[in-house]
């Protein structure tokens, strides 16, 4: 993909993913139509045992049994996720191979200005938001930064000299940093890590001042008291951490740095096939026991529609690849 393809799917917003609702209603009002002839496969392009893997093998069973088919998780890992999620967009649009991804999806494409690895918008069916957790700025427990507005001044009267840890460099909770950065008017220093477990434990070890991580992996930490959430990047305070305020709340209105689990079709899957899977997810999402074990995970559950979706990723795939333009974080 050349550089004018690159921006045609920033510019091509909502227009380009609208799912149309009246499209939608006709294949809800058809999902009997659509059965999967075969086994469906979930591709997971994170490794076994991280929080993507988790919440599709927590989706997948109960998934088979409403389908009547066998649904697997297909770990198909490398390159920050690309490797997987472009070999969905290749496979056929017929119901059978899906992706399931983080909000990673949205965001790896503006890291590759000369040549995206694939299209968000063009080439992938939204079906559903599965979960949700934020993003939060953590420090150790006995951190001098006590809060996110310790942080600001700190890094104002020392530009430069504050250092923030993440799970790697262009990653979605990397550009939620770089827009509070921006928003705030202050710099910081990157420092990216193979993954949230070794980022968090830079914070733990003192190596770095802070570290910007999703929920799940820093939540056992926060329970034990070892670190300490300054603020989260939801609209909104979270439930499951009283008094850690939200960040929007704290002079950034509509700052919102979250990490969302969600699954996706290739583009041109029927709409029968859509509203099909949508209808399952919603109703294995409303179970307690799935509630519960994603809230042991640090995720609250989200069900949405495909329209929903669309509208997130005509949301944030632009956002996003402005904050990566306006930071110069690239890959290539």
């Amino acid at each position: 993909m050349n550089r004018r393809s690159a921006l045609g799917w920033i510019a091509a917003g909502a227009a380009g993913l609208a799912l149309g609702r009246g499209a939608v209603a006709r294949a809800a009002g058809q999902t009997a139509a659509w059965t999967p002839s075969g086994t469906v496969r979930i591709v997971v392009p994170f490794a076994a045992g991280g929080t993507t893997d988790l919440v599709a093998r927590l989706l997948s069973d109960r998934l088979g049994k409403l389908l009547g088919r066998a649904v697997i998780v297909d770990n198909r890992v490398g390159a920050g996720g690309n490797i997987g999620i472009a070999s969905v967009a290749r496979a056929p649009a017929d119901g059978h191979t899906l992706l399931l991804a983080s909000t990673a999806f949205l965001t790896n494409p503006a890291l590759f200005i000369q040549n995206p690895p694939y299209d968000p918008v063009r080439q992938f069916a939204p079906i559903s938001e599965l979960v949700s957790a934020p993003d939060l700025i953590a420090v150790r427990a006995d951190s001098p930064l006590d809060s996110l507005a310790a942080l600001v001044a700190r890094a104002r009267q020392q530009p430069g000299a504050l250092t923030f840890a993440t799970p790697g460099k262009g990653n979605s909770v990397h550009l939620g940093g770089e827009l509070l950065w921006q928003r705030a008017g202050i710099s910081l220093l990157h420092v990216p890590y193979n993954g949230a477990a070794p980022a968090i434990h830079a914070v733990l070890g003192g190596q770095v001042d802070c570290a910007l991580t999703a929920l799940p992996p820093a939540r056992a930490l926060l329970a034990a008291g070892k670190l300490r959430a300054l603020a989260v990047g939801s609209l909104m305070p979270w439930p499951g951490l009283p008094g850690v305020p939200a960040i929007a709340g704290l002079g950034y209105p509509g700052y919102r740095s979250e990490t969302m689990q969600a699954l996706y079709a290739p583009a041109g899957t029927p709409g029968t096939a859509i509203a099909r899977l949508a209808s399952a997810c919603a109703m294995l999402l409303g179970e307690e026991t799935v509630r519960r074990q994603a809230a042991e995970m640090g995720f609250a559950v989200v069900a949405g529609s495909p329209e929903a979706l669309a509208r997130r990723v005509a949301d944030e795939v632009p956002r996003w690849a402005r904050v990566a333009a306006s930071a110069k974080v690239r890959a290539d």
